[in-house]
């Protein structure tokens, strides 16, 4: 199992997908909502939530997408789904430990030179 917002989809979302996938035999996507992306980085996401599950559903290796309406649910996730394993990019790394009382978590290297940050300023700096 694994979480994100998965705004603007590109291809460090692409991987960390694929590599997650490779952890397991079953792969699930907790997809943010609109109203949690909001309340975390104080701006909605350019994609609706459900453009951004359609899109991450469509994936082969994923199995399915749901919708990630609290950060304080994820243990509730976590057991709902009986996900064996947590994996999470590295910038996430420690904050999650506290799971693996329930599963084992993984932390795993961002795909360098890209983000979603990264991407809204190479178009902000190109209009």
């Amino acid at each position: 199992m694994t979480f994100g917002t998965f705004d603007l989809f590109h291809f460090g979302h692409l991987k960390l997908l694929e590599r997650a996938s490779r952890l397991g035999d079953e792969l699930f996507v907790g997809i943010s909502s609109d109203a949690l992306n909001f309340s975390k980085k104080a701006r909605n996401p350019i994609m609706s939530e459900i453009e951004r599950a359609h899109i991450v559903a469509s994936l082969k290796f994923v199995n399915s997408v749901f919708l990630e309406e609290s950060l304080e649910l994820k243990r509730e996730y976590l057991l709902r789904y009986e996900a064996d394993i947590l994996v999470m990019g590295d910038d996430w790394a420690g904050k999650f430990d506290d799971f693996r009382d329930i599963c084992q978590v993984v932390y795993l290297p961002r795909t360098q030179n890209i983000s979603t940050s990264e991407l809204l300023q190479r178009i902000k700096n190109d209009f």
